[in-house]
């Protein structure tokens, strides 16, 4: 089996408004690379925020009570302590610099996917500007997937990735947070294994898998190679949806 993954070079810096799709679709081209069934675009959550407008002015915040007392808590700004429990669920721990949140899409992340890093300067260059993760990362894969299926006369998959923590080890790493086209989760339950053992318990996280070797290639810092192409996903094509990853809090252990 081989895997290729290509970050797309040349793509701008994205504005609020901004036709994705239609921007990736000319990346392909200026990178001469031609879609075929059953390839792949990773996109990084940034670009995709950056062109929803998901910015907000911190200074257009208001922060509650609620806010002021997990500011206390964690050392935090109250405006983004604001933000974050509007972009939540429920918190589930706080510590000095770092609030931990059920997101409102169903995962764990740190902070509630709010950003500072490679924002920018801000709509009213104050300075103060954070961006939030998309409203809906599937339908916003969705989108990118169908305007790129009908140019190509291609079946393909989009992913949207971000980047997280993790409970028991260090460093951040590419995880999937909007699928679209292509299994999040394979199950190979059923299956037998190289002795012709049947395999009782194996789930691959193979959208996880995937969003962790595309963060490879697009890097973390100024890379500026927000969009990754994959060919040679070893596993059939379906429709699919992140709700597949989130573990069911009746068999989470930690909570």
């Amino acid at each position: 089996m081989t895997l290729e993954l290509t970050a797309l070079k040349g793509i701008p810096i994205i504005q609020p408004d901004d036709n994705l799709a239609e921007i990736i679709a000319v990346s392909l081209i200026e990178n001469r690379i031609t879609l075929e069934n059953k390839d792949i675009l990773v996109v990084a959550q940034k670009i995709v925020s950056k062109a929803e407008n998901r910015f907000v002015e911190l200074s257009h915040v208001s922060p509650s009570k609620e806010a002021f007392e997990l500011a206390d808590q964690s050392g935090k700004d109250a405006r983004i302590a604001e933000l974050i429990l509007r972009e939540s669920n429920c918190v589930l721990r706080v510590r000095p610099g770092t609030v931990i949140v059920e997101h409102r899409l169903g995962f764990i992340c740190a902070n509630a996917g709010i950003d500072h890093s490679n924002v920018g300067s801000g709509l009213n260059n104050s300075g103060e500007t954070v961006l939030c993760l998309p409203e809906n990362p599937d339908k916003s894969a969705g989108k990118i997937r169908d305007y790129l299926e009908r140019i190509s006369i291609k079946r393909i998959g989009v992913m949207i990735i971000d980047s997280h923590g993790r409970a028991w080890r260090l460093g951040t790493v590419g995880t999937a947070i909007g699928i679209s086209g292509f299994p999040g989760l394979v199950d190979l339950r059923g299956t037998t294994d190289m002795f012709g053992n049947k395999l009782l318990t194996t789930e691959i996280g193979a959208a996880d898998e995937l969003a962790g070797g595309a963060s490879l290639v697009m890097g973390q810092a100024g890379e500026r190679t927000p969009v990754v192409h994959v060919r040679g996903f070893p596993y059939n094509f379906r429709e699919a949806a992140l709700d597949e990853l989130i573990r069911p809090l009746d068999t989470d252990l930690f909570r």
